[in-house]
């Protein structure tokens, strides 16, 4: 049985409980991919590994690959085939399989978000994207830093340790919903006041920006996701930097590394 068949289980009920299409938007699908851009995947073979619903292929399947595939473990894939059913470019395949396992053709743009730091062994998650990149290809990850997440770590991971094995619906009405209502305040006060210098050091003042643009519903998909799932690895930048650093297959020099919101990094390159 794959190592994380748990996580993907407990995913598969957050993201098959959401309405139909991608629960993001487009400038937070491209500022999410930044600095890659839409030359980086038109006409290309493009792969996602831990795809949940679709939502960020959704946008990607915009930016007109020549072929789009999406993995998953989870049962969240029928989200994600209903939600590209609706796309107007159908070179797409949603595959349900295990992404640390995961070995298909190597394609031009490899990209794993929000993955990563929920499985037994990042590592290993991260040997599976740059092993499905083609020599040239560009790979692309995104996962939670340790950097900038006191408050998470210490409170709301505790709380995770705690509701996770509970039914979903449980996490979700229960004990999501009335743990974000005070931040949503919080995030809509820094949000407003955002000028006043004196905040711009309150615990996660950047994040906050960028999700005070959403509705509350969003507020509570993002509790959720951080809830609901049974593991969860906060990755600091030197463990970065050595997965960068140490693979034979990643061309020095073409990496990047990117501290996003204040609580999270971004990377990439190029494989050889």
């Amino acid at each position: 049985m794959p190592a994380d068949t748990k996580t993907a289980d407990a995913f598969a009920n957050s993201w098959n409980n959401l309405p139909s299409g991608s629960v993001y938007t487009l400038a937070q699908f491209e500022e999410w991919f930044a600095p890659l851009a839409r030359n980086d995947a038109e006409g290309r073979q493009v792969l996602e590994l831990g795809c949940g619903n679709g939502s960020l292929l959704v946008h990607m399947a915009a930016w007109l690959p020549a072929h789009l595939e999406g993995v998953d473990l989870g049962d969240s894939v029928r989200s994600a085939q209903r939600n590209l059913s609706t796309q107007p470019n159908k070179n797409w395949v949603v595959t349900q399989g295990d992404l640390t396992t995961f070995r298909g053709p190597q394609r031009d743009l490899v990209y794993s978000i929000g993955v990563l730091h929920h499985l037994k062994s990042p590592r290993v998650g991260f040997e599976s994207v740059i092993a499905n990149t083609k020599p040239g290809g560009r790979f692309h990850c995104w996962v939670y830093a340790r950097e900038g997440n006191a408050v998470i770590i210490w409170i709301v991971d505790p709380i995770r340790k705690l509701v996770s094995h509970l039914p979903w619906w449980c996490i979700k009405y229960l004990v999501a919903t009335p743990l974000v209502v005070p931040y949503f305040f919080y995030a809509k006060f820094l949000r407003r006041f955002r000028k006043l210098t004196s905040l711009r050091s309150w615990p996660l003042f950047d994040y906050s920006q960028w999700i005070a643009d959403r509705e509350f519903a969003f507020f509570r998909h993002v509790a959720f996701d951080q809830l609901v799932t049974p593991q969860t690895v906060y990755i600091d930048r030197a463990t970065v930097e050595r997965w960068l650093s140490e693979h034979a297959r990643v061309v020095a020099g073409s990496t990047y590394i990117v501290f996003r919101n204040g609580n999270s990094w971004k990377f990439g390159g190029i494989a050889q």
